[in-house]
């Protein structure tokens, strides 16, 4: 499935793009899972990031402020939202690529759209909170439908702080795409149109091997749903599990990963290695237009 890159609030119509298209990741905290420790960017520092992802074929630029790896603490509001607002600001002055913020405050999401964000990437599914059920609503679906803006749906059944504790799946696949369809039908219903509506199974969010094996091998069935889909995983623990690798050696599974996504019908790929990727992606792309 394609995306089309016609629908964003910016103004801007991007060509379209075929196939599977890349989303360049821009950490701006200092305890992400993949940075090794190195501090956060300045916000001058994370938009040359964000052009240089775009320079080397990153179609939408996601900024994320808040590390969601497993074991990690909630970010204070005020300092989420004093990451994400100048370097979205500085970033939208210098390109026209769609612009994604990785929230789940309705008052972040509400002033990084005032400074051109496209799109909210809410790990919550629009509840402002993690839960496994399919219930609740923070105010965003609302605010995203009044400012036309893309929303990401993601399944994450419990927080950071103990995401560890995996829960039991009977059939992992099944019980993520029951969720992400019943949150895109609480997004339609606040609103929010069909297209700007995305599906992200949560890779690695409350999920063992097994159950990230099989959302993957099985993402066609997510991708039936009739929503573009969101697959991030690059460098993900899935990844040591398997191979036993650190994250800053796990160039070539992600690239594996993110083939084998695309191959099943992900619309974006979500990574951190843009410019081996989009190569990666192109490469599939070229052929199936074949």
């Amino acid at each position: 499935m394609g995306i089309s890159l016609g629908h964003f609030r910016s103004g801007h119509t991007p060509a379209p793009c075929r196939g599977t298209a890349v989303m360049g990741i821009v950490n701006l905290t200092p305890d992400s899972f993949s940075g090794g420790g190195a501090p956060a960017p300045t916000p001058e520092e994370a938009r040359d990031i964000a052009l240089r992802h775009v320079a080397e074929g990153a179609r939408i630029i996601d900024f994320g402020a808040e590390s969601t790896r497993p074991g990690s603490s909630p970010l204070d509001a005020g300092e989420e939202l004093r990451r994400l607002g100048e370097v979205v600001r500085l970033t939208r002055k210098e390109t026209s690529a769609p612009l994604s913020v990785d929230t789940y405050r309705v008052e972040t999401a509400r002033a990084v759209l005032d400074q051109g964000a496209d799109i909210i990437n809410d790990v919550t599914a629009l509840k402002g909170f993690f839960s496994p059920d399919a219930k609740g609503d923070s105010g965003m679906a609302g605010l995203a439908a009044r400012e036309k803006a893309q929303v990401v749906v993601m399944h994450a059944p419990a927080e950071p702080r103990i995401m560890r504790d995996a829960p039991r799946y009977g059939d992992a696949v099944a019980e993520v795409n029951a969720f992400l369809a019943a949150r895109a039908r609480f997004a339609l219903a606040a609103g929010i149109a069909r297209e700007r509506i995305w599906l992200d199974p949560g890779f690695g969010f409350g999920k063992d091997f097994g159950d990230n094996r099989e959302l993957l091998l099985r993402l066609d069935e997510t991708a039936a749903l009739g929503y573009p889909v969101l697959a991030g995983l690059s460098r993900k623990r899935m990844i040591a599990d398997a191979l036993g690798l650190p994250p800053h050696e796990r160039l070539e599974a992600s690239l594996a990963l993110a083939v084998a996504a695309a191959l099943r019908g992900a619309a974006i790929v979500r990574v951190h290695d843009v410019r081996a990727t989009a190569r990666a992606i192109g490469m599939i792309n070229r052929l199936r237009d074949a």
